[in-house]
């Protein structure tokens, strides 16, 4: 097939039925095609050369054109596309290394093979520039609800037309055990969209907890204008849900806002969801006010909260113990996905008897380590001491309140307890240095013997060790997998440091090993402060 005046201009109108039929622009059409016939022309002139076709847009004249570009002599590789400044010379006034020269060669005539080779070049580009247009249009639609098609479903993963392309909804991914049948209508999040080498991939959604706070958005106005905010969800899809929400309108209920008039509103995101039911929670920043509220409908006498280890424990009457948990733990499940706190609950007998337990154990302490008797070491407990570095380093004065207690006593009960943290020091080292712990360790400020010792139980020897050690592995932490949170065991998590401690005592001994400069650090603080300071600034304004 020859290129001629004949079929010049239904190269235009191929490309630009391509380009209607795939949505795409008809410059990227005339560009492959471009590219195919340059491609033919090579096979007909020789791989070597630098053949280029230039179609012209408004007549679909196809020109062909053989470059060639002036090197250096010592640089002349391909013979066919490059040519020395000497060589040049002759079709050249004055080259340069870098010029290029160009000269029109004759079409070529297209045999069976170089067609179907065209033809492929072609498909082939306007089939990435169809991936490339479905990647743009869908990559700023994740986090957003899209009503699709089903095509079919293939290992239980549900295949979705979405207009302008595919997308998949696996299994995991799909609400209990529903299942679809062919061109049924779906409503979907679009949880994920990556661009892949197979082209575009659409990943789609109907348990994510995003789902149905975009659900509520579409159904309750004032959460759409920003009214009403949702600050947490947690799902147990097709089963049972909880969802907090807060009004920044003193005169608007943001619970009544979400249920709607005779429940209407909360209605239609239920039967979305296929019957879940939902409980809708007013947010709350006091956390424990915020966990009563997500622990309905159970009653909660006492919460006891340990802001440090993100951990609360819950107390709730005898008879609330059940209602408290839910079927299989789900109630108090959600709640702690909804919280972000681990979740203790037990009933005021559990609590009193714990208690107990506690009393006895402190009890013990004080009466095996100071020679007391049961009843001052009960008094000790009593008045609030529970360990002997409380009773070694506390004010005399603190003591002096407990009844029976003179400063001659009060002196002895300190002294006793000092000669018994020495021992246990004393003990606590020689067992790490038994472990091969090393100088640069024990010397490091803010490290106890019992800390060295517990290091050194966890192979932590060195000062190198223990600043390549992350905050968490010292402090402990928490993981979710899989909507559940999972703990991570610190090395010196049982002498209650925090993470906030663990980052700054890390960042020290990289300071002193010269791994850190001190002035970055500063420099970083700074710009912490600054930063802090605007946005206190921007509250204050607002």
């Amino acid at each position: 097939m020859a290129i001629t005046s004949a079929n010049q201009l239904e190269l235009l109108q191929t490309a630009e039925a391509v380009a209607r039929e795939k949505m795409i622009d008809p410059g990227l059409v005339v560009e492959a095609m471009e590219e195919s016939l340059a491609r033919a022309a090579k096979s007909r002139y020789g791989a070597e050369m630098d053949i280029r076709v230039d179609i012209d847009r408004k007549t679909g004249k196809a020109t062909f054109t053989r470059v060639r570009t002036v090197v250096e002599d010592d640089e002349l590789e391909n013979y066919q596309a490059e040519f020395t400044v000497e060589q040049a010379k002759q079709y050249m006034a004055d080259p340069k290394v870098g010029d290029t020269y160009v000269e029109e060669v004759p079409p070529v005539e297209m045999g069976r093979i170089a067609a179907q080779s065209a033809k492929q070049v072609i498909l082939q580009k306007v089939r990435e520039a169809e991936r490339d247009r479905q990647y743009e249009e869908f990559k700023d639609r994740a986090g957003t609800i899209i009503n699709g098609l089903v095509k079919r479903e293939e290992y239980g993963n549900v295949i979705v037309d979405v207009g302008a392309g595919e997308a998949i909804l696996r299994r995991n991914e799909k609400i209990g055990r529903e299942s679809y049948r062919p061109n049924d209508r779906i409503r979907v999040y679009i949880k994920d969209v990556r661009r892949e080498q197979r082209g575009p991939q659409i990943f789609l959604s109907r348990t994510a907890p995003e789902f149905m706070a975009e659900l509520f958005k579409m159904e309750v106005p004032e959460i759409y204008d920003g009214i009403i905010d949702i600050k947490a969800v947690a799902r147990d899809p097709g089963s049972r849900a909880k969802i907090a929400v807060i009004s920044h309108d003193g005169s608007i209920d943001p619970v009544g806002a979400c249920v709607g008039m005779r429940g209407s509103r909360v209605q239609a995101v239920v039967n979305e969801l296929q019957g879940e039911k939902i409980d809708i929670i007013p947010w709350n920043e006091d956390q424990p006010t915020f966990l009563v509220n997500a622990l309905q409908p159970a009653e909660v006498s006492k919460v006891v909260l340990d802001e440090e280890a993100g951990k609360i424990e819950v107390v709730v009457p005898e008879e609330q113990l059940s209602l408290a948990i839910g079927r299989r733990g789900q109630n108090v499940r959600l709640a702690s996905q909804l919280t972000g706190l681990d979740i203790d609950i037990m009933t005021e007998e559990q609590e009193s008897q714990r208690r107990q337990a506690e009393f006895e154990l402190r009890t013990k302490l004080f009466m095996d380590n100071l020679d007391l008797d049961e009843f001052f070491a009960q008094l000790l407990v009593s008045e609030g001491f529970t360990n002997l570095e409380e009773v070694a380093y506390v004010e005399v004065d603190e003591l002096l309140v407990i009844d029976g207690v003179d400063e001659d006593t009060a002196g002895e009960l300190q002294a006793r307890a000092r000669d018994v943290l020495e021992a246990q020091n004393k003990a606590a080292l020689d067992n790490a240095r038994a472990l091969g712990v090393e100088d640069s360790l024990v010397e490091f400020e803010g490290l106890t013997p019992q800390m060295i010792e517990a290091l050194a139980k966890d192979d932590v020897k060195t000062l190198e060790d223990f600043a390549t050690c992350a905050d968490w592995e010292l402090a402990g932490g928490w993981t979710t997998v899989n909507g559940e949170r999972v703990k991570d065991d610190g090395a010196l998590e049982p002498f209650d440091i925090s993470l906030e401690d663990a980052q700054e005592m890390i960042m020290t001994a990289r300071v002193m090993l010269g791994w850190v400069d001190p002035t970055e650090l500063e420099a970083d603080a700074d710009e912490d402060d600054a930063e802090t300071d605007g946005e206190t600034a921007e509250e204050a304004e607002a």
